[in-house]
């Protein structure tokens, strides 16, 4: 049982030291520039708790393990960076699907390609909501802080067995790698969701009043088929379009009406400003130092940052452009999370872009330009 105490601990150290609290037993994973530390640090320390971790071959292999794992009732993680997110995504639509529970920690570098391996960037979060083919539920944090890291990956496990999808960690290379002192909560107190199970009732049904299936992990005596084609609620494929209809707008949906528990964001001074500049992630700490010295100047500036990235908090974006009068959007990528913004608002207020690709980060006095 871990006390409460205080640790210097990096942003990718803090992710593994939460999926532990959160129950985390299994790990695979390959190593992959900014992100490998999180392996590392797994391999460490998943013994000590009578944890697995293995390296596999390759990324593909990694994610399919970390699927199996799951279906085994062991709560199970992988890291990665941009290749190796390109590379799990095929699996990724058969975790989505067949709904398998498990996390990603995708720690996100310069692209495209190989890229700046070493350098930040933000270039993946379209990818985390669309990188896979067909239509499939999606849930991705973005921790702003190391402490983040650690709650925000606990938040990640309970999302994923509540919902019984994978969830993203969406960190980048600045707060994988950046170092602070957080204080680690003791064990009873971190609130940790475990998968119900019932199996009393077909592996892929829905009780009234549950958002998600409650099959058994494998090895528990039901016996069941998990497929990533379309199937019944016993598991095994169908050729049937009314059956393919309801279950992937089940599976959309159990995400959609739920928004309300799923996202999350925070928002500083946004009482009186005209000008709100939004960012999430390794942008944050450069857009507080700018709106902290435009408001010293007297201006009107807020910040809004969206931690919970998909399911977008489009209706919170909706509610602040009537009473803001600009939008300033910063991101380490060329405009990805921008978009959703012009979306949200319809073009009823002025939005300016701050992008950033050359693998530099972006500064305090660049936003304040804008600002």
């Amino acid at each position: 049982m871990i006390k409460q105490k205080r640790v210097l601990l990096q942003g990718n150290e803090a992710c593994v030291e939460g999926a532990i609290a959160a129950g985390m037993r299994f790990f695979a994973g390959y190593p992959i520039t900014p992100s490998t530390e999180v392996a590392e640090q797994a391999a460490i320390r998943l013994p000590q708790v009578g944890g697995r971790f293995i390296q596999m071959e390759d990324e593909i292999a990694a994610m399919a393990a970390v699927i199996g794992g799951s279906c085994t009732g062991v709560k199970s993680m992988t890291a990665t960076s941009g290749p190796g997110f390109s590379l799990k995504q095929e699996n990724l639509g058969y975790a989505a699907f067949a709904e398998v529970p498990c996390v990603l920690i995708n720690v996100q570098r310069s692209g495209p390609s190989t890229g700046l391996p070493t350098s930040p960037s933000q270039g993946d979060m379209m990818q985390a909501r669309w990188g896979t083919h067909g239509d499939h539920p999606v849930i991705a944090l973005a921790p702003a802080t190391v402490d983040e890291c650690y709650h925000l990956t606990i938040r990640c496990f309970n999302l994923s067995e509540k919902y019984r999808t994978p969830v993203f960690l969406m960190t980048d290379e600045i707060i994988g790698h950046l170092r602070e002192g957080i204080v680690i909560p003791d064990q009873k107190d971190i609130k940790v969701e475990d998968r119900k199970v019932n199996k009393k009732i077909p592996p892929f049904h829905v009780p009234k009043g549950e958002v998600a299936p409650q099959s058994a992990p494998f090895g528990q005596g039901q016996r069941y088929n998990i497929t990533g084609l379309v199937h019944r609620e016993d598991g095994f494929p169908t050729n049937s379009t009314t059956i393919a209809g309801e279950l992937t707008t089940r599976l959309m949906k159990k995400i959609e009406d739920n928004k309300d528990d799923i996202i999350e964001y925070e928002e500083r001074y946004l009482e009186d400003a005209e000008t709100v500049v939004i960012v999430y992630g390794g942008t944050t700490r450069a857009a507080v130092a700018a709106i902290e010295a435009a408001r010293a100047k007297g201006k009107k500036v807020g910040l809004f940052r969206p931690i919970t990235i998909w399911p977008f908090p489009t209706e919170k974006l909706q509610e602040i452009a009537k009473t803001a009068q600009k939008f300033i959007v910063a991101e380490h990528n060329y405009g990805q999370i921008v978009h959703e913004v012009r979306l949200a608002t319809k073009d009823a207020i002025e939005i300016k872009f701050l992008g950033k690709v050359d693998g530099n980060i972006i500064m305090p006095n660049e936003i304040e330009e804008l600002i």
